[in-house]
C-alpha cells in the first residue's frame, strides 16, 4: 500500500483513468533487472525510478568516460572514472527515496545470471553487444523472465519485448549471432546523442505496460524507429519451434560461453605495449576506417577485421603482430584468425581499449 507521502509522489499518476491506485501498487511490489547501465539505461532508469518501480537492479562493471556523457545522461564530468552503477544508484535514490536501487558491480557472465534472473520479474537489456545479449534472452527463456530489448545503431533504433506469454525470443528472429555482429556496436560506430534517450524510454514504457497490465505490448511485434525522418514501422514476428535443448538440460544448464574470451587464443594477451621493442612488432587495428581516434604511431597497419583473412599476406614475416581494436572484442577475434595462418609466438593480443594507445 501507498503511504501519504508516496500518494503525493505519485499524484498524477493516481488521477489517470484505468491506471490509479491499484496499477501504482503493482510498481511499487515489482522487481525489475537492468542490465547495462549507459546510454539505453540511463533514460530507461530514471523513467522507471519516478514512476515508482520498487526494486530496480543495475548489473554493470563499467566506469563513466568522458566519450560517454552525449548520450548518458545520468552522468556529469565530476563522475569519469567513477563506477557508472554507483553513480546512477545514487542519483535515482535523491530522485526518488521511496524506491530500492541496488547494483551489481560487474558485467553478466553465466555465472552470476540465474541468481539474478530468478530474482526479478523483468528483464531489461539495455546492452550494446550481441554476446551479451544472447546471453541475457537465453537465461530469459531459463528463467521464464519477459526481456525488454532495446537496440541502436547510429541514426536507428528498435525495441520488443521478447518471450511473454510464449510470444517469441530473441533468437526466434535472430537465431545465432549475425556473421559480422561484433565487427561493430553503437559506441565505436558513433550514435546520435538523443537516440538512446527515446529508445530507452520506449523500453520503460514497455516495462510499466507489462507490470501494469494496461495497453498493448510490442509482444510479438518489433518497433523500427528512424531519428532522421522520425519514422516508426512495427513488424510481426512469431515464436519458432527453436531446438532449446542446448540452454534447457536434464542435469542442470550448460550455456556456450558467451564472452569474448571463449574465442580459442591460445597465445599471449598484454595490457600495456610499453614492455615492447617498438622495432619488433606492429600494431594491427582492426577498426573499420571510419572509427577514431586514429593511432597516431609510425608501427601501425590499418586492416579491418571483416577482411583481415584476404589481407593476411600484408602482414609483415619479421615482427610480431599486436592486435588492437576499440573494446578488445574484434582484436581477440583477429589474433584467433592469425594463429591459425601463422607463428602463434607473433601474435599478441591486446586487452585494453585502443584509447590507451593514443
Amino acid at each position: 500500500m501507498l503511504n501519504e507521502q508516496e500518494k503525493a509522489y505519485y499524484s498524477r499518476h493516481l488521477q489517470l483513468n484505468n491506471f490509479g491506485e491499484e496499477a501504482q501498487n503493482k510498481l511499487k511490489s515489482s522487481k525489475v533487472l537492468v542490465i547495462g547501465a549507459g546510454g539505453l539505461a540511463c533514460p530507461c532508469l530514471q523513467y522507471l525510478a519516478a514512476a515508482g518501480v520498487g526494486q530496480l537492479t543495475i548489473v554493470d562493471g563499467d566506469v563513466v568516460n568522458v566519450h560517454n556523457l552525449h548520450r548518458q545522461t545520468l552522468y556529469s564530468i565530476e563522475d569519469i572514472g567513477k563506477k557508472k552503477v554507483r553513480v546512477a544508484q545514487n542519483k535515482l535514490k535523491s530522485s526518488n527515496p521511496y524506491i530500492i536501487v541496488d547494483v551489481v558491480e560487474e558485467f553478466l557472465t553465466i555465472d552470476n545470471a540465474s541468481k539474478l534472473f530468478n530474482s526479478h520479474d523483468v528483464v531489461i537489456d539495455c546492452t550494446d553487444n550481441f554476446s551479451t545479449r544472447y546471453l541475457i534472452n537465453d537465461f530469459c527463456v531459463l528463467c521464464d523472465k519477459p526481456m525488454i530489448y532495446g537496440a541502436i545503431d547510429q541514426f536507428n533504433g528498435q525495441v520488443s519485448v521478447f518471450n511473454y506469454q510464449i510470444g517469441p525470443t530473441y533468437r526466434c528472429v535472430f537465431p545465432s549471432t549475425p556473421e559480422n555482429a561484433n565487427l561493430l556496436n553503437c559506441a565505436e560506430a558513433g550514435v546520435l546523442g538523443v537516440l538512446p534517450g527515446i529508445i530507452g524510454t520506449f523500453q520503460a514504457m514497455e516495462c510499466i505496460k507489462l507490470i501494469t497490465e494496461i495497453g498493448e505490448l510490442l509482444n510479438g511485434k518489433i518497433l523500427f524507429y528512424d531519428a532522421l525522418n522520425q519514422k516508426t514501422v512495427q513488424i510481426k514476428v512469431n515464436r519458432k519451434n527453436i531446438d532449446y535443448q542446448y540452454i534447457l538440460q536434464k542435469n542442470g544448464v550448460q550455456l556456450e560461453d558467451y564472452s569474448c574470451e571463449s574465442e580459442n587464443f591460445s597465445g599471449k594477451s598484454i595490457d600495456t605495449i610499453e614492455s615492447l621493442n617498438e622495432e619488433n612488432f606492429i600494431l594491427l587495428d582492426v577498426r573499420n576506417e571510419e572509427e577514431f581516434p586514429k593511432l597516431n604511431k609510425r608501427n601501425v597497419l590499418e586492416i579491418p577485421l571483416f577482411n583481415l583473412e584476404e589481407r593476411i599476406n600484408e602482414l609483415p614475416k619479421d615482427k610480431v603482430i599486436v592486435c588492437v581494436c576499440k573494446s578488445g572484442i574484434r582484436s581477440k577475434k583477429a589474433a584467433v584468425i592469425l594463429q591459425n595462418h601463422m607463428e602463434i609466438n607473433r601474435i599478441i593480443h591486446f586487452n585494453n581499449v585502443v584509447e590507451k594507445l593514443i
